[in-house]
C-alpha cells in the first residue's frame, strides 16, 4: 500500500500528512497483530466506560455488562463525590451504550462496567467527569474508555494528576480527542492513548500517528452502533473511534496480563496498519 493509497483522516487533529507509511525497526517489526492479540477475546479484563451510562439489557451485550454507578458530587463525602449503585445500569442518552457496544464487538468477553457522569443532554461538569475517572482508576479496572473530554484549562492540572495516577497503577486510559481543533483533557497527555476518527469502516484497521496531539486513528465515520431503547443508530465522531482502540487494548491485556500502559502502547503502535509489512 503506497502513501497515496492511505485514506485521509476525518478529524482535524489528524493532519493530512499524518497517515503515512512508517518503517518500524526491530524489535517492533516482529510484533504482529497475531502476537499482540491473536486468539484473544478480552476474557479477564475489566473495562470501565465513563459516559452517559450503558443500557445493560441491550441485546448487543450478551450479558457482559457487570454493573454500574452514577457519580454525584457531594461536598460532605471524603472524596468530594459519591458513587451510587446503578444496577442494572441505565443509559440516559445513548452515547455510552454506543461506545460500550463497539468495545464488546472487538473484545466480546471483556467485562464492561458503566460509570455515568453525563446527563440526558450528553453534557456534564468537568469536575464530575474527573470524579468518575478517579473512581474508575481506584476500583480495579484495567482499561477506561473516555469518549468525552474537557477543554477548560482550569481542570488541566487535575486531569494530569489523574492520568499520572492511572499510569502508575497500570490502568490504561483511552480518550477521544476533541471533535474540533482545540486542546482537550485528558487526551493531550502522553500517559493517555488518544484517538481520532478516520474514514475506513474496517473496525480492525487503525493507524499510528507520530505527530502530536493524537496518537491513533480508528474507524469512526458513519459507524452503526447500539443505542438506547434496544435500538441502533449510525453515528460519526472521535467518540466512536476511541472504543475501537479500547477493545484492542482489552484483547492485548487479556493475552498478555500485567503489561504496563507503555508496553500496551508499544503493542498498539506495532500493530498499526501503516507500520505493518505489506500483506
Amino acid at each position: 500500500m503506497s502513501e497515496e493509497e492511505l485514506p485521509p483522516a476525518w478529524s482535524e487533529h489528524f493532519l493530512p500528512n499524518v497517515i503515512r507509511r512508517l518503517h518500524p525497526s526491530a524489535p517492533l517489526a516482529h510484533i504482529t497483530p497475531d502476537i499482540a492479540w491473536g486468539g484473544s477475546t478480552g476474557r479477564g479484563v475489566r473495562v470501565a466506560v465513563v459516559d452517559t451510562g450503558i443500557e445493560a439489557d441491550h441485546p448487543v451485550f450478551s450479558g457482559n455488562v457487570s454493573g454500574g454507578v452514577i457519580i454525584e458530587l457531594d461536598e460532605e463525602a471524603e472524596d468530594g463525590y459519591v458513587a451510587i449503585p446503578d444496577n442494572p445500569p441505565r443509559d440516559v442518552a445513548g452515547h455510552g451504550t454506543a461506545c460500550a457496544g463497539i468495545i464488546h464487538r472487538i473484545a466480546p468477553e471483556a467485562e464492561l462496567f458503566s460509570v455515568r457522569v453525563l446527563g440526558d443532554n450528553m453534557r456534564g461538569r468537568a469536575v464530575t467527569f474527573a470524579a468518575g475517572l478517579d473512581w474508575a482508576i481506584n476500583n480495579g479496572f484495567q482499561v477506561i474508555n473516555m469518549s468525552l473530554s474537557t477543554s477548560s484549562e482550569n481542570y488541566q492540572k487535575l486531569f494530569y494528576e489523574l492520568a499520572d495516577d492511572a499510569y502508575f497503577k497500570n490502568v490504561v486510559l483511552v480518550a477521544a480527542v476533541n471533535n474540533i481543533p482545540a486542546p482537550s483533557y485528558p487526551s493531550t497527555f502522553s500517559a493517555v492513548v488518544s484517538v481520532a476518527a478516520h474514514h475506513e469502516r474496517d473496525p480492525w484497521t487503525y493507524y499510528y500517528n507520530p505527530t502530536p496531539p493524537v496518537e491513533f486513528g480508528a474507524a469512526g465515520i458513519d459507524i452503526e452502533v447500539a443505542w438506547i431503547n434496544k435500538q441502533y443508530a449510525v453515528n460519526t465522531g472521535n467518540s466512536f473511534a476511541a472504543p475501537h482502540i479500547t477493545g484492542l487494548v482489552a484483547l492485548i491485556l487479556s493475552k498478555h496480563p500485567g503489561l504496563t500502559p507503555f508496553q500496551v502502547k508499544t503493542m498498539l503502535m506495532a500493530g498499526a496498519r501503516n507500520l505493518r509489512k505489506e500483506e
